[in-house]
């Protein structure tokens, strides 16, 4: 099963999609696979992001939101922006897009949050902004708002610290 859907991330924070470029993201020269568990001492400096694809006149907007924000049983800051770079050639890396929301370290107080990752295909270079609050974005009324396509998503889970354990998820009907 796609571990987006067994998380929930879809359809909580995306609708259904057919990842179409390849995203490699790195903590620390580790490469982040979708649910690794990464506490927030690892997590202190944002990290490489590399964009497939061979079309440099391709842009993309990267984001980083914790739809389980401030604590997993109360999401009401869902989803916090912890991150945003916009216009990012096709082909490299983020450092050659716009960072319009600075990178801000995960550091949950309480239970596991799921941090996601989402890659949007733009229209063209300078299509994008950013909103005027971290709290309560919304993945699916900016991609609206500034017609954008999903076409890579991954994510990773974090606790605080001393945390320990694993999400726990209702079994899901035939």
């Amino acid at each position: 099963m796609d571990p987006l859907v067994l998380t929930q991330i879809i359809p909580e924070v995306l609708d259904p999609f057919t990842p179409t470029i390849p995203l490699r993201i790195t903590y620390n020269n580790r490469l982040l696979l979708p649910g690794i568990e990464l506490k927030p001492s690892a997590v202190l400096s944002r990290p490489r992001i590399d964009v497939g694809g061979n079309d440099m006149r391709v842009f993309y907007t990267l984001v980083l939101v914790d739809p389980d924000a401030p604590s997993p049983s109360h999401p009401s800051l869902r989803e916090y922006l912890h991150w945003m770079v916009t216009d990012i050639p096709e082909t490299t890396s983020i450092n050659f897009g716009r960072e319009l929301i600075l990178y801000e370290n995960p550091e949950p107080r309480s239970g596991i949050h799921r941090m996601v990752f989402v890659l949007f295909r733009q229209l063209g270079r300078g299509t994008v902004f950013a909103p005027h609050t971290r709290h309560n974005f919304n993945c699916r009324s900016f991609a609206c708002q500034y017609h954008l396509n999903t076409v890579a998503t991954t994510f990773f889970n974090c606790q605080r610290e001393a945390g320990s354990g694993g999400r726990r998820f209702a079994p899901q009907g035939p």
